[in-house]
């Protein structure tokens, strides 16, 4: 539970940091085994990015080093992380996630995601978001012949 602390301090340290330098308040820590692996802080204002959030960018930088699969990783953050980097963290198998500001927190400083999240519960058909499926029957022989080139791997 130290541990958390301290990693969580950290990432609420590189937040402060980085609304001093014009950014957004968030940052993120990435560990694993005890040892920081990376490091990020908010930069869509740097480069208008805007999937340049604190997690996505220490786990871009973590995934130089060990790959794809972040597996036993903890990733630290400011703020409550927002669907897209939760699901990131689930797509390369972060086995933790601690946060120190909840959404309900950011809120009346308009840095919520809670609608996002409110929004993707809903079936596609009911989203804000127009979501169209158009099936493509060459889909099936790209994902076999996906398969096949990687089965050897």
């Amino acid at each position: 539970m130290s541990d958390d602390l301290d990693y969580l301090e950290q990432a609420v340290d590189l937040a402060r940091q980085n609304v001093e330098q014009g950014g957004r308040p968030f940052g993120a820590v990435l560990v694993k085994d005890g040892r920081v692996l990376a490091r990020g802080v908010n930069e869509i204002h740097l480069n208008g990015d805007p999937s340049a959030h604190a997690e996505l960018q220490a786990i871009r930088l973590a995934s130089r080093e060990l790959g794809p699969r972040l597996d036993g990783c903890v990733i630290y953050a400011s703020g409550q992380p927002c669907p897209m980097c939760l699901a990131a963290m689930h797509m390369c198998g972060v086995t933790r996630v601690v946060f120190a500001a909840a959404n309900a927190q950011g809120e009346p400083f308009g840095l919520s995601t809670a609608a996002v999240y409110q929004q993707m519960t809903l079936p596609l058909d009911q989203q804000a978001l127009e979501i169209r499926h158009l099936p493509q029957a060459a889909m099936g022989d790209i994902y076999s012949r996906w398969k096949a080139l990687n089965a050897a791997r």
